[in-house]
């Protein structure tokens, strides 16, 4: 560092010799007696250091990245022009891992970050993989700021997600974050059968949006569903709530079932990519009280389906809207005070649930169960599958509710 230092204080001192030689031979004779008083006011001042007070030299520090013109490619070297400081090397790994040889050529202008002033070889070593990482960064923190898309290829997978890399950075796409198109839909959520649907995007390009860049912890998080969403939302604008759709059940989960369907604007086409997904809710499958959806559908069953909300790309379906309310005509079959057969479909400690049919249903509320048996349970006397007589007494229609009692036999 001593060495380089020295070079460059020399180079300064010969310029400051030649700038005091000139300006002896161009100055005027007036002149001279005014410059001879200057130069007598700062007799304690060196013209080398009058030089550098005027034009302050910045010395690189370890860590800077300088920039420099390429003069020499090797396969395992690379030297750069770094004008007054002198000349850079950049040595084998560095070069692989930071820029490819193949890509650049004499005369370019090349980016590296200084990593030591002078080596063994007297030269100034630099990093070009240090610059490319730092540039890497710059460039995803750009995106994420102004949420730009980007293209990246699958690595690996695991049950949590896929890897990827974008700009030689690796990042992790959470599976809550990709796209309907590639979400895997696993009806017993199985892990490991998630797990073998990651596996098959290996290696497939993927269009994704950056959500989180940090640099000093190394995270890197991208969604393909945000990346996709600008497209659909341009697609579900064509839609809107009270459209019919025709469908295929793409998954059922506990909480209800999702159906693919394209769009009339795609209408015909036979890529995966041109379809939807809306999601028709446990309560909106059928009239009747639904424990698992399974019981309904499962994955493949064509269906249609009433839009019934579009919340940004979220589509939400009903297919009991599309099917006639039976308590709209409950009236024709059951009054309050009739005295019926129903089965029970479930106990709670707040009383039991019976279907008199396919799809009528109401509630014996325990007060009422313990008007006729006082100090029992209903588990006690009553069994979950099992038939038994009940007397009505209300019936809601608009909120699909009816109170019964049981009979005692």
């Amino acid at each position: 560092m001593a060495t380089v230092k020295k070079d460059i204080l020399d180079k300064l001192a010969e310029e400051v010799d030649k700038i005091k030689e000139e300006e002896v031979i161009k100055q005027p004779a007036k002149a001279k007696k005014a410059s001879t008083e200057k130069a007598e006011e700062e007799r304690d001042l060196s013209p080398m250091a009058i030089l550098l007070e005027e034009n302050p030299v910045k010395i690189p520090q370890v860590g800077d990245v300088l920039e420099g013109v390429v003069i020499d490619i090797t396969s395992n070297s690379l030297l750069l022009d770094l004008g007054a400081l002198g000349t850079g090397i950049v040595l084998g790994k560095e070069i692989k891992d930071g820029l490819a040889v193949g890509k650049i050529k004499k005369g370019d202008k090349v980016g590296a970050t200084l990593i030591d002033l002078e080596n063994e070889e007297g030269y100034i070593e630099l990093s070009i993989r240090e610059a490319s990482y730092e540039r890497a960064w710059d460039d995803l923190e750009s995106k994420r700021d102004v949420m730009g898309v980007v293209t990246t290829k699958v690595l690996d997978a695991n049950k949590g997600g896929l890897m990827v890399e974008v700009n030689g950075i690796t990042g992790f796409v959470p599976v809550s974050q990709l796209s309907s198109e590639h979400y895997p839909r696993v009806e017993d959520g199985d892990k490991n059968k998630i797990l073998e649907l990651l596996k098959k995007l290996i290696g497939k390009e993927i269009l994704v949006r950056i959500l989180d860049a940090d640099r000093e912890t190394e995270k890197l998080i991208v969604s393909e569903r945000a990346a996709s969403s600008e497209k659909e939302k341009e697609v579900i604008a064509q839609l809107q709530a009270g459209d019919t759709i025709e469908g295929e059940i793409s998954g059922v989960v506990d909480f209800g079932a999702f159906v693919k369907f394209l769009p009339p604007a795609k209408a015909g086409s036979d890529r995966e990519s041109d379809k939807l997904e809306g999601l028709v809710h446990i309560s909106e499958l059928a009239w009747q009280l639904i424990d698992d959806p399974r019981s309904i559908v499962k994955t493949g069953d064509k269906v249609k389906a009433k839009i019934i909300g579009i919340d940004d790309t979220r589509i939400s379906l009903s297919m009991k809207a599309l099917a006639k309310d039976p308590w709209s005509e409950i009236a024709e079959k059951y009054k309050v005070g009739d005295t019926v057969q129903g089965k029970i479909d479930k106990i709670n400690p707040f009383g039991a649930f019976v279907y008199l049919d396919k799809d009528i249903h109401g509630l014996a509320h325990v007060s009422e169960f313990q008007e006729v048996y006082p100090g029992k349970k209903m588990d006690e006397v009553l069994r979950a599958g099992e038939t038994y007589p009940w007397k009505i007494l209300s019936i809601e229609p608009k909120d699909h509710r009816m109170g019964l009692m049981i009979v005692k036999e």
